[in-house]
């Protein structure tokens, strides 16, 4: 592989990861190398059992690779011990998952604090931020509701301003509108938009075609293996159309 990139946040270098069922080995991933620069918004994409989701773990610092080296801002996952990974984690990478994974009992600002708590500091500036990041998903006025109380596009919103409140170098997002109904879909998607639009470096994986495309750059898995990496045409001719409403525009 090339040197990484100055501005890359995420770097994979002949990345394995191997796990054993009944005593078999089984090969998730197998010499995947990829780079992830600043500002992209890339979509990974491949048949179920691809190694979709085992490189979205690894990515997230939630599986280590059985061989290869991966870095997050230059610094290097598997040389740190579980505590600093973990902090790592917190500090560098907001995660959005299907099922949300928010408290049940816990309210929509309370959820979106969460990661900000592990980090000590101001209960005040933690509450304040939160309620910044609410505001950002358009919830402002739901931050006392328990999820519950929302809807299933709301209740992906605090999970996104959740994963946004730390200002973390990476959203990562796992099949982010799968347990969406297309309409709501598109209002999650638009969402993402706008905010790589603002400079937030996104990753998600998908199983829906339609959804890889809203993104830039697509990945394709297969077996283990980065088999396609390109830029999204659906992505390139809308922004080619805003600049040439732009363009009229000025």
């Amino acid at each position: 592989m090339s040197a990484p990139a100055i501005n890359a946040i995420l770097t994979l270098e002949a990345v394995e990861k191997t796990f054993h069922v009944a005593g078999e080995p089984v090969h998730a991933l197998r010499g995947v190398d990829l780079e992830v620069t600043r500002g992209e918004y890339a979509a990974i994409i491949g048949p179920s059992g691809s190694g979709k989701s085992t490189l979205m773990n690894v990515l997230g610092c939630l599986e280590r690779p059985s061989a290869g080296r991966y870095a997050i801002d230059g610094v290097d996952a598997a040389a740190l011990d579980d505590d600093a990974l973990a902090d790592l984690r917190n500090r560098r990478i907001g995660f959005v998952f299907q099922d949300f994974h928010l408290l049940p009992r816990a309210s929509a600002l309370d959820n979106v604090m969460l990661p900000l708590l592990y980090r000590g500091g101001s209960r005040r500036a933690h509450r304040e931020s939160a309620q910044t990041a609410l505001a950002d998903v358009g919830l402002a006025d739901r931050e006392s509701h328990l999820p519950m109380q929302l809807s299933g596009g709301q209740r992906q919103r605090v999970a996104i301003a959740r994963a946004l409140v730390g200002n973390p170098a990476i959203l990562l997002a796992d099949e982010p509108t799968g347990n969406l109904d297309a309409a709501t879909a598109r209002d999650i998607m638009d969402l993402f938009d706008r905010l790589n639009v603002r400079g937030h470096t996104i990753v998600l994986v998908t199983h829906d075609a339609s959804i890889a495309r809203r993104c830039r750059r697509t990945i394709r898995l297969a077996d283990g293996r980065v088999v396609d990496d390109a830029p999204s045409t659906e992505a390139a001719l809308r922004d080619a159309g805003s600049l040439q409403i732009a363009g009229r525009a000025c």
